[in-house]
């Protein structure tokens, strides 16, 4: 390549260079920055404390979020608790929405910023938020998103950056197109994402029983306080247990999580499909029973049912001086509150069927013979009789010199 060819090349870039800035700019000044409506929130003088109902439709699918006797609940799930805190962030954030850029088009036009009602192609995702009496108080309908590409030049091919924001509609019938800074990754019609994943958490176990569909394979450990070694209960002549496999199976769920909840669904007690049953008792007084169905994909079928019984009065110490006994009646008081409340919390668990991932149920399904220290097998003894000697070669028969 000579001088005159690298500098119609270097010119060419040049201006394809200058034609595509003039053509972004282009596109750019179709969008009013220069509005009044810049900068003003979205949704106005936006009454976030009177929401009481919020409802995420994407085509065919729908989600609602409603408030019963001041909480929320995921009707989609048998009004199984919402996460508040993710509802308070999200009607925090629609309050302080405010609008970057705005422009009004056409409804041919709403295809192509992913606002078209409806369930056709990529359609849009609308959000209702009424009051308790189910009066709308505003419509949010979500576009596609506004993309950003890194500075850094990314490897991956066809990366278009990351999310910054998002085009948006504000009514169901707004002429205008706004983008606001925030892409609201979180609204989709996804009940699971929206539950409350509080549950039930055991702690200081004292027995541990698995009882498996088939009884052989069923086993139940033991011990007399926290500090004291586990014991096989009912072990038989020869069966010892292995304290490097206990450990896996020795602290069940504690601190467990579920994928979902499956409302009106009941696990089947007999038949081909028997359940697993673990049940697990602690020094605090808890007794846990988790029923633990068929595995779907990664997740099991799950129940939890918890009781309690927890002493009612403190016995005091031999060497308990007067002065203390105030403080340790009120610590004492104390306690028993937090194990009552804890009761009260874990026993509502027990009208829903979960879905608990195979990480968290996997580790308490050891077989019997799983905990036992495997035995070695003796080396086996020979009990042919020995080969008789042909004489040629045997020791005693070697010819000596001067001997015959």
């Amino acid at each position: 390549m000579n001088l005159k060819q690298l500098g119609i090349l270097i010119l060419a870039v040049v201006v394809i260079g200058v034609a595509a800035l003039m053509l972004r700019n282009k596109q750019s000044e179709s969008w009013s920055t220069g509005s009044p409506e810049v900068g003003k929130k979205l949704l106005g003088e936006f009454p976030y404390n009177d929401v009481a109902h919020i409802s995420v439709k994407n085509g065919t699918n729908e989600m609602n979020l409603v408030k019963k006797d001041d909480f929320w609940r995921v009707k989609e799930r048998g009004d199984y608790p919402a996460n508040f805190q993710q509802i308070s962030e999200f009607l925090l954030k629609a309050r302080d929405l405010k609008i970057v850029q705005t422009e009004e088009i056409g409804a041919s036009q709403l295809a192509r910023m992913g606002l078209a009602r409806g369930q056709g192609t990529n359609p849009a995702t609308i959000v209702e938020l009424a009051d308790q009496a189910g009066k709308p108080i505003n419509t949010l309908v979500l576009g596609k998103k506004h993309m950003k590409k890194s500075a850094a030049p990314s490897q991956v091919e066809g990366d278009e950056g990351f999310a910054d924001g998002r085009y948006v509609q504000v009514g169901e019938d707004s002429k205008n197109v706004d983008l606001i800074s925030d892409p609201l990754e979180n609204m989709e019609p996804k009940p699971d994402q929206w539950l409350n994943k509080d549950f039930f958490k055991i702690e200081k176990p004292s027995a541990i029983e698995v009882d498996f569909p088939i009884a052989t394979n069923s086993w139940k450990l033991v011990r007399d306080s926290e500090t004291n070694d586990w014991k096989l209960a009912g072990a038989k002549a020869g069966e010892e247990l292995d304290s490097s496999k206990v450990s896996g199976v020795s602290s069940p769920f504690t601190s467990p999580s579920f994928s979902d909840v499956i409302p009106g669904f009941a696990l089947a007690d007999g038949g081909t499909n028997k359940p697993t049953l673990v049940k697990i008792q602690t020094f605090d007084g808890f007794d846990y029973a988790v029923t633990i169905g068929a595995k779907t994909n990664d997740d099991y079928l799950t129940t939890v049912t918890v009781a309690g019984q927890f002493p009612k009065s403190r016995v005091p110490g031999n060497d308990e001086k007067p002065e203390d006994k105030a403080r340790l009646d009120k610590e004492f008081a104390d306690a028993q509150q937090k194990l009552a409340d804890k009761l009260k919390q874990e026993q509502g668990y027990s009208n829903w069927t979960f879905l608990m991932p195979g990480w968290v149920v996997d580790p308490v399904l050891k077989n019997h013979s799983e905990l036992l220290v495997e035995k070695k097998e003796e080396p086996k003894v020979s009990t042919a009789a020995p080969e008789k000697s042909t004489g040629t070669n045997d020791v005693e028969s070697v010819l000596v010199p001067g001997k015959s």
